[in-house]
């Protein structure tokens, strides 16, 4: 069987990673997290007994730690999703982004080139360390244009200042120490399992609630966004076709303003919860909308070109967004199970990011 660290496993995208990965039957996976305010098992219930799967709470900043897990667990690969990702959160404490995704990410770095260096032969020329980071790197697009994987760097915020200095470090690992080092860059992620401070899942919520559902500005800032399994499954494409010491960004090519975004979701709850908005006294979720001030330095637009995934690797989305967000709402109605704790004792909708450091 191969074997796979995934850090961060516990999170948003990294619990679809290692969901899509313990029900293959070829593949042992081990789950690296600290369980910060967003990193939550539950997510993982659906794979916590298989025996494929294991868990190890732990902080990518603890070195003795990575060598034992590394040593242990024999990996053939490291798929890196460990990282603070909230650039609102960002804003109010930068700190935390530079610890975890700077220094973090070079603390792994430091332990994979060891281990790596102790593997021998074909197990050492097929490790492969996986690192997924984010389009924010490349800064902000005006009207035209998309994000290639050639575009200059240019971020804004601190959360994508530090994501960008851990790709830099990842790369320089791969040219100084031939650490063979892979890189993906996405776009907005959605879907289940979506911790509720991002917009859609605290659209989704707060419109059950009948609280207004706040957009930043006027609600013209553009994403392209990507089903969170479309994701898993791009990431591992990558990890067994990509080429070493190669970036390949990945995309949805669904690009919606804010305001269209929150629009799609109050069509469905329309559709799918009449009597909810009815209680309400409302003729639309549409009625709830709320226009906030703006999320200081706000990038204006983002929109990846996945080509080069698609026309190498041969992966393609298979959720549009108008099937992806029917899906989603559908999913937050159906698992009150899992969002109602985090609303009740971590997160219940409250604005972030609204002041400077």
């Amino acid at each position: 069987m191969r074997r796979i660290i995934v850090t961060g496993g516990a999170g948003f995208i990294g619990s679809a990673v290692v969901r899509h990965l313990a029900v293959q039957n070829d593949t042992a996976v081990l789950n690296l997290d600290k369980l910060t305010y967003a990193g939550n098992l539950e997510s993982l219930v659906s794979v916590a007994k298989n025996p494929a799967y294991q868990f190890v709470r732990g902080d990518i900043c603890d070195r003795p730690l990575l060598e034992r897990v590394l040593r242990e667990f024999e990996p053939d690969a490291v798929m890196h999703l460990a990282a603070e990702s909230h650039v609102d959160r960002s804003i109010d404490g930068p700190s935390a982004f530079i610890r975890t995704n700077v220094v973090g990410t070079a603390t792994l770095l430091e332990a994979a080139v060891a281990y790596w260096r102790g593997l021998t032969g074909e197990r050492r020329d097929a490790f492969r360390f996986l690192h997924i980071s984010t389009d924010e790197v490349y800064g902000s697009l005006g009207v035209d244009g998309l994000f290639t994987e050639t575009t200059p760097y240019d971020p804004r915020s601190p959360y994508s200042a530090s994501k960008a200095a851990s790709d830099h470090l990842v790369m320089a690992w791969h040219h100084t120490y031939g650490l063979p080092v892979l890189i993906t860059n996405c776009s907005n992620n959605y879907g289940p399992f979506h911790f509720p401070e991002k917009l859609i899942p605290l659209v989704i919520l707060n419109a059950l609630d009948g609280k207004p559902l706040p957009i930043y500005g006027k609600g013209d800032n553009v994403r392209d966004w990507l089903y969170v399994e479309d994701h898993a499954k791009a990431l591992v494409t990558v990890l067994e076709r990509g080429v070493v010491g190669e970036t390949y960004n990945v995309g949805g090519s669904n690009e919606r303003t804010n305001l269209q975004v929150v629009e799609a979701i109050c069509g469905v709850l329309d559709r799918v919860c009449p009597e909810r908005r009815a209680a309400l006294g409302i003729e639309s979720f549409r009625a709830l909308i709320t226009f906030v001030q703006d999320r200081p330095g706000h990038d204006k637009r983002y929109a990846i070109d996945a080509t080069k995934l698609r026309t190498q690797l041969g992966w393609t989305p298979e959720e549009s967004f108008d099937t992806g967000i029917v899906k989603t709402v559908q999913w937050y109605l159906d698992n009150a199970w899992w969002w109602q704790p985090i609303r009740a004792e971590k997160y219940a909708g409250q604005r972030l990011g609204g002041t400077s450091a």
